[in-house]
């Protein structure tokens, strides 16, 4: 790679997009609201039921500069939610700080196995066995999302909430492929520990991005 992108990258001045699109935000706590999504190429972390695998391998997603990504963001949305991928393999702080600037609202969707840089007006934390998040995300979390696979990940999600801050909003969200299974599980998990709400993915349902 060219060392000027490289160098442009390292700032956050450029991000590999995988894509970018305004739509209807599908889960968690802002579920039904309008937002646009940046979705940032690259992952680690390995979820074996993920939806968006080719967002792995951050080589085939184009460097892309943040200035162009915020001008397209400004002419759809006041709300920003940036995902990947794992959106925190890179530098947010040049990005974050821009969107600040324009007023426009920053949330981001995280597993937290990076550090957390930029400047968020809301963390969706959603913790992966596969690669645990850091310990300093934790409090900063305004929501903790869990991904119910298998009755094995209720213990997990327990696990995961005692970590949080007591303002934490708590979801349990069912595994596309297996909601058939797993939904009424989490229905009577929820109804016997209300302290957790039900995620789902809202905009499947609705055939939306």
């Amino acid at each position: 790679m060219d060392s000027k992108i490289q160098e442009q990258i390292d700032k956050g001045e450029m991000l590999p997009l995988m894509e970018e699109f305004y739509t209807i935000q599908g889960e968690g706590f802002h579920t039904g609201k309008a937002a646009y999504f940046i979705r940032i190429g690259g992952c680690d972390v390995g979820c074996h039921w993920c939806d968006v695998k080719e967002s792995w391998n951050a080589e085939l997603h184009p460097a892309t500069e943040s200035l162009k990504i915020i001008e397209n963001v400004k002419s759809h949305a006041n709300t920003v939610v940036i995902t990947g991928g794992e959106p925190l393999m890179w530098n947010m702080n040049f990005i974050t700080k821009k969107l600040r600037e324009e007023r426009i609202k920053i949330h981001i969707e995280t597993s937290g196995a990076y550090s957390l840089s930029g400047s968020w007006d809301w963390i969706c934390l959603s913790p992966k066995k596969t690669k645990l998040p850091l310990e300093g995300i934790y409090t900063k979390a305004d929501e903790l999302k869990i991904i119910i696979y298998n009755k094995n990940d209720f213990k997990f999600a327990e696990e995961q909430a005692k970590k949080v801050k007591d303002t934490c909003e708590l979801y349990l969200q069912p595994e596309w492929s297996n909601r058939e299974k797993m939904t009424s599980q989490i229905v009577d998990y929820v109804m016997q520990n209300p302290k957790w709400k039900i995620s789902l993915q809202t905009h499947k349902y609705l055939n939306i991005p």
